[in-house]
């Protein structure tokens, strides 16, 4: 439209979200540094494809970029999926032991080898490709979406994944239920923050229920100072501490 004097009216733009969702690629990335840096002191998460060992908790052997475990399934299915793209690999014979052991801290016909084995098949481009798609099929698409859906942004899908990674889906959605009956998500009218903070409040309640998880810094002194600075896009840089320990990213 032209206006008085000649100028005319500004084009109207879109506007730009307030911030991109945790599957944004740069976003995804800081999400496995936070992981790793909780579950593996470090932020180098591809460096995690090959760490194996039992932390005590009841679930066996602990191993890879997010901790799957030979007593809760998700190490089974990734062997499975593993040898499914690649027969014969260094696993595949592990298949009928980890089938028994599943449900157990049982180590039964896995020791002594499997954890050389294991770090022999995080050297396989394959293997490092099959823990990355359980990874976001078991734990980070189904974490994102259901943080989409509840309305908050790449802080609140963050929170949801890692509550999966140590507690399985299942286990998250259980901690979101009973939050449930403290606030409501954003997509269900309720504050961003108030939420959240019903959703960590549960996490950390559920997390003291373990003595192997009893240490609750990942949620106190990594996601509720992000969440208390505001930042719910999760942007960076981030300072925070895990055990004690001091990251930056970014």
């Amino acid at each position: 439209m032209t206006l008085p004097g000649g100028g005319t009216t500004p084009t109207p733009t879109a506007t730009a979200p307030a911030g991109a969702n945790l599957d944004d690629p740069a976003k995804k990335d800081v999400a496995m540094q936070l992981v790793s840096a909780a579950e593996n002191s470090s932020l180098d998460w591809r460096a995690q494809f090959s760490y194996i060992e039992d932390i005590g908790d009841g679930r066996g052997y602990t191993a890879g970029i997010i901790g799957f475990c030979s007593g809760t399934g998700d190490m089974l299915e990734l062997v499975e999926a593993y040898t499914s793209s690649k027969p014969g690999n260094v696993l595949a014979g592990y298949l009928p032991a980890l089938r028994n052991v599943n449900g157990t801290a049982s180590h039964a016909g896995l020791d002594p080898n499997f954890p050389r084995d294991w770090r022999t098949a995080a050297n396989d481009s394959v293997f490092r490709a099959a823990q990355e798609a359980e990874r976001d099929r078991v734990y980070f698409n189904p974490s994102v979406r259901d943080g989409k859906n509840d309305g908050v942004r790449a802080l609140g899908q963050f929170a949801y994944y890692d509550a999966a990674v140590m507690h399985g889906y299942e286990g998250m959605r259980q901690i979101r239920s009973r939050a449930l009956a403290r606030a409501k998500p954003p997509a269900q009218g309720g504050d961003e923050r108030t939420w959240l903070n019903a959703f960590l409040d549960e996490r950390v309640i559920e997390m003291r229920k373990e003595e192997a998880h009893s240490d609750t810094s990942r949620v106190d002194t990594a996601q509720r100072v992000f969440l208390n600075n505001g930042n719910f896009n999760l942007n960076t840089p981030l300072t925070f501490a895990v055990y004690g320990q001091q990251f930056r990213i970014g």
